[in-house]
């Protein structure tokens, strides 16, 4: 049981870092395109940049998954890399099929990947939120201000 918590909350802080350092660093894109965000016209390149922030979380999510999968595969608990992927997908998705189960040995890490995909699902919300706050307030020249 504490092997299983152990692995679990590092799975979870590696995810958790992955992700900030992705945010870092699509905050850094963010910050050099200032100029060009706010000059008219405003509604397409809000449309490019959210559609920027909305790839970049979906490579951070899958990013995500793979962390998870690889330990899965790497500790043998599934036979090929398509089920540990399948798997991790299925659980940090918290979508829960049920066709393919954790052995009984292994049962805690589902949760503990269930519990992360929500943190990090929260979290990309929060973010996509904040990015099309601090664009709109680019372009209304409010940026730095308080609302």
């Amino acid at each position: 049981m504490l092997i299983q918590l152990g692995l679990g909350y590092l799975l979870i802080a590696a995810t958790a870092l992955s992700a900030a350092l992705s945010w870092w660093g699509l905050e850094l894109v963010l910050n050099r395109s200032h100029r060009w965000v706010t000059r008219p016209p405003h509604g397409p390149k809000l449309t490019a940049i959210l559609s920027l922030a909305m790839r970049w979380t979906l490579l951070m999510m899958s990013a995500s998954v793979w962390i998870w999968a690889m330990a899965f595969w790497g500790l043998r608990i599934f036979p090929t890399v398509e089920a540990s992927v399948y798997f991790a997908l299925v659980v940090f998705t918290t979508l829960g099929y049920g066709d393919v189960l954790l052995p009984v040995e292994w049962c805690l890490l589902g949760g503990l990947a269930a519990a992360n995909g929500l943190l990090i699902f929260g979290l990309l919300t929060e973010m996509l939120v904040e990015t099309l706050r601090q664009t709109r307030l680019r372009q209304r020249g409010r940026f730095g201000q308080d609302d």
